[in-house]
């Protein structure tokens, strides 16, 4: 079906990671240029829905996400189009069936968004359509921070200075609300329900506030609150002292400069410095990605491709399930279960204890996080996950270890994040909190909780598995004095 239009000049927006209409580069550029005259496009590609980084959780919020732009349109008198398949097929498609001249979107920098897009580009302008792409997802592209060589960084420090430097003279800035046209519209089909792009998905998941309103919401209330502390509570667990705008920044619900400009405008401090340093890390990981696609599904450093991981599958499956007997390694767990979101302190803690203490190959974790985290990024989650395993870019080094028992003192001092997502430790004593298994018997019965009965006993010893796990990465580093060496 050809629509009929008087415009000289129609685009179509492609939305992919960018579900939002305000400070969208892409949508802004495309309604400038058509007169507001623009068809407001999403595509379902399976090769994403069904690849190896699947999610329920995380294709619900972006079905709710959907749902919500497509009730902003409405405001317009538009609506969204939704097709379903190979996206060069359905985008010239609705380039014959529209009259649309043109095809704008926004870039994503995994390996296969860059193969896919790259072609898209390609036959779109041999067909003869205009293509373009913006940058939009990050505040600097890959050759926009680099060395004084033009190499890319490899650890996080200098290229967070550079990248503030850079910042300091091109300051951003955020576009408002594009003015869109009510044009006729091709159908599309109607939004799916999940059991139709996952048939095997469970009926219950965790939801999170899904649309742009939720995203500036949650903005706003970051920025008046949790910001100012930011430096200090963001490494709290029990505390709502982290701004859990990741999922918005996931989908592009949010942008990256509208975080910026807010942490820029509020007053100056401790806490809006350390969280700007913490969008930095969203840049470094895209930008190691894009240069080093290898990391994707292996080490950084190659040589840790040869650890002899033992990858006990028992022990991998008491880490998913939350019964490690290491509370605030299962407290974690179960909030992930729960939520679809976990904190990134913890997320250090669980994956430390996994790679160090469970000597379970860091792969499997990143692959269990992205199942079920509604934030799940391969850049930024491949990143942590390496980090945390000693295996990447501007690591931690392999022999600084993580004591599980430790880390729940230090970052959950009274217990409080332990007792909310472990609730059979409840009534257990702050001095027992974070190794319930030293508890005397008497002290068990009045806490009603038995060890090995009501709660797992630790699965593991940490002292033991820390020379196990020194004992791994040695094996591979010792003929390679440099893996030892790290900026």
């Amino acid at each position: 079906m050809r629509i009929s239009c008087d415009w000289n000049c129609m685009l179509i927006h492609w939305f992919r990671r960018d579900l939002r209409l305000r400070d969208n580069t892409a949508l802004m550029a495309a309604a400038h240029a058509a007169g507001g005259a623009v068809v407001p496009v999403f595509i379902f590609d399976d090769a994403i829905l069904g690849g190896r980084f699947a999610s329920p959780a995380r294709t619900q919020f972006l079905l709710d996400c959907l749902a919500e732009l497509d009730a902003e349109l409405h405001t317009f008198g538009l609506h969204l189009v939704v097709r379903r398949g190979e996206p060069l097929s359905e985008l010239i498609t609705l380039l014959r069936e529209t009259g649309a001249t043109g095809v704008t979107w926004n870039r994503d920098y995994t390996p296969y968004a860059i193969r896919r897009d790259r072609a898209v580009k390609q036959a779109l302008r041999a067909a003869g359509y205009s293509a373009q792409s913006y940058k939009d997802a990050v505040i600097f592209e890959m050759d926009e921070v680099v060395t004084a060589e033009g190499r890319p960084y490899t650890v996080y420090t200098p290229y967070a200075k550079r990248w503030r430097a850079r910042l300091a003279t091109e300051p951003v800035r955020v576009q408002g609300m594009p003015a869109l046209a009510a044009i006729p519209l091709p159908p599309g089909i109607p939004l799916p329900q999940l059991t139709e792009l996952l048939p095997d998905a469970p009926t219950e998941l965790p939801r999170f506030p899904a649309g742009e309103t939720a995203a500036l919401a949650a903005l706003d209330r970051f920025v008046r609150g949790p910001l100012t502390d930011y430096a200090q509570g963001r490494d709290r667990l029990a505390i709502a002292g982290t701004s859990r705008l990741s999922p918005y920044l996931r989908m592009g619900v949010l942008s990256p400069r509208q975080c910026i400009a807010a942490a820029s405008n509020a007053p100056p401090g401790p806490g809006p410095e350390s969280w700007i340093g913490e969008l930095i890390w969203r840049d470094f990981y895209v930008q190691v990605l894009y240069h080093f696609p290898h990391a994707l599904r292996g080490s950084f450093k190659p040589v840790y491709d040869r650890i002899a991981w033992p990858n006990d599958p028992t022990l991998f499956a008491a880490w998913q399930q939350g019964q490690t007997g290491y509370p605030i390694v299962d407290a974690a767990m179960r909030q992930l279960q729960r939520e679809g979101w976990m904190h990134n302190r913890a997320r250090m803690i669980v994956a430390s204890f996994l790679t160090k203490d469970l000597l379970v190959d860091w792969r499997w974790g990143e692959r269990h996080f992205m199942h079920l985290l509604i934030d799940g990024d391969p850049a930024a989650n491949n990143g942590g996950w390496q980090w945390a395993a000693g295996t990447g870019t501007d690591a931690q080094p392999y022999f600084r270890i993580f004591n599980p028992v430790s880390q729940g003192q230090k970052f959950d001092p009274d217990g409080a994040y332990v007792r909310r997502y472990v609730p059979e430790l409840a009534r257990v004593p702050v001095r027992y909190i974070h190794e319930p298994h030293t508890m005397p018997p008497a002290e068990q019965i009045k806490a009603g909780v038995q060890i090995g009965r009501d709660y797992p006993a630790p699965i593991v010893d940490h002292a033991t598995q820390r020379k196990r796990a020194l004992e791994l990465y040695r094996a591979v580093t010792h003929d390679n004095p440099s893996a030892e060496r790290y900026a």
